[in-house]
Order: C-alpha cells, then structure tokens, then sequence
C-alpha cells in the first residue's frame, strides 16, 4: 500500500473512533438492554409488554401521525417556497435563505415559548381569530397544535434542502418542451417531477426523521404530558417513579426500526423512479 493510503488511513481514525464511541457504542448498549428485564431476565419482555399496552401503542401512534402530517405540510410548502425563490429577484433570495438558515435551528424553550405566546388559549393570533369568527377554539396542545408546531421547524429545513435541487431544473428544457407541444403540467409530469423525485424522497425522508426524534420542543410546549416516543424514553431515562431504561432501550430500538424501515422504504423508490425515469 502506498505511503498516500496510509496517510488518508491515518487521517480517518479520529472519525472512526468519534463514530464508533458516539454512534456505534450508544446503539449496541441500547440493543443488548432492549431484550433485558429485571422481572424475567433475558428475552422479548420489553416488547412484549409494548406492543400489548395501548399506552406505547398510542405513543408511537402519535409519534407516527405528527412526523408523517407535519413532513407532508413541511415538504409542500417548501417546494413551493424553493421554486418561488428562483423567480425572484437576488437580494430576497438571499434574505429568505439566510432568514430560512436561522430559523431551522429555532427550536426548544425559544419555539415553544414563541408558540405559546401566538397560539396559546390566550395567544395573540388565536384571540384575533376567535374575534373575527373564524374558530371557536383552539388546542396548541392537541395532536392538531403539535402538528402545526412541527411543520413550523419542517419548512426552513426543506427549503434549505430542496433549493440546490431546483438548479438541476435547466430553463432550455422548459423551452424546448413547449416547442414540442408540452404545456406546463405535461412539464413538470414527464421532467421536472422525475428529476426532482430523488430530492423530494431525500428530503421527505430527512424531515420525517427530524419530527420523529423532536424531543426539547414538545418537551417544553406540554412538560412531558403529550404521549409520543421521545418523551417516553426520556422520561424511563431519567424519570424518579417511572425509571426502567431497559424499556426506555426498547422503545428506542422500535424509533430506529421506524427510521429503518422508512430508509429502506425511501431505497426502494428511489430504485423504481430510476428505472421508470430510464
């Protein structure tokens, strides 16, 4: 092996020792204790009793249903709002994307607090709304409410995503489409949606993990009280009455599955758009 390998070798070490102490580590301890009990020892325990209590049922349930509605909403609006900023002018451009690259890490205390202050029962926007008649009441703290929570930090975070993609959308495809006879929808069915489906999944696939592993926002909107898989592993972790990190290790394994299963689920549409774009 030449001296060149040898040195990139070399310079790969720190990185592999960061991902094996921090990545590789934490999973292993987390799977060997998901199949440990301290009431029947080794074994499926764990699972068992989640997949049987109607409480972790509805918890994943939850966790599902924001991070699916609030990716959906997320990923609408911000193709919509990444091909807006191709049409207009350099300096807005440059403002929504900064603006967009703020705010995708405005999240914890800060967004709640803000959500709150906006949405809350007594919140400005929600008093303005009920005074005009537009709704009767409102639940920041509901399903619904957590959803429009999420999609919130969901939208900077596509855009900043999807924007670099549009550049693979070059202007002479469009022109020579309409030469042809193509209008816009027969456009963007036949080109610009297969060009841009790798992105879209990526994207979709990035936010719904994003969702399904918030922690701190929820956290601190609803102080643990709303049923979703991340505040029940915290609260296994270091709660004083509910203490039992072998479920918490459990539930954990069950949110990588999740994660696992939309990645392969995103590979798999990937290949097809592929062979189908070909």
């Amino acid at each position: 092996m030449s001296r060149g390998k040898w040195l990139a070798l070399l310079c790969l070490v720190p990185f592999a020792v960061f991902f094996i102490v921090f990545q590789i580590a934490p999973l292993v301890w987390v799977l060997i204790h998901s199949v440990q009990s301290e009431d029947s020892g080794w074994g499926l325990a764990n699972f068992s009793k989640i997949f049987s209590s109607r409480f972790y049922l509805q918890a994943i349930q939850h966790s599902l249903e924001i991070s699916f509605w609030s990716s959906v909403f997320g990923i609408v609006i911000a193709v919509l709002g990444s091909y807006s900023l191709r049409k207009v002018d350099s300096r807005l451009r440059n403002f929504v994307n900064a603006f967009a690259n703020m705010t995708s890490n405005f999240s914890g205390v800060p967004l709640a607090f803000a959500f709150i202050i906006l949405l809350g029962f007594n919140g400005s926007i929600t008093i303005m709304l009920k005074q005009a008649g537009i709704i009767e009441d409102f639940n920041l703290y509901s399903k619904t409410g957590l959803i429009i929570l999420y999609t919130y930090f969901q939208i900077p975070l596509g855009v900043l995503l999807l924007y670099p993609a549009f550049d693979s959308l070059r202007e002479d495809w469009r022109e020579s489409a309409s030469l042809l006879g193509a209008n816009s929808w027969q456009f963007w069915r036949f080109i610009g949606l297969p060009v841009l489906t790798p992105a879209l999944l990526g994207t979709f696939v990035i936010l719904l993990a994003n969702a399904l592993g918030a922690y701190a926002t929820v956290y601190a909107l609803t102080t643990g009280n709303f049923n979703v898989l991340p505040i029940r592993i915290a609260a296994m972790v270091s709660g004083d009455i509910s203490l039992d990190p072998n479920m918490a290790s459990a539930l954990a394994v069950i949110l990588v599955g999740l994660m696992t299963l939309v990645t392969l689920v995103h590979q798999w549409l990937l290949k097809r758009s592929y062979h189908v774009a070909r």
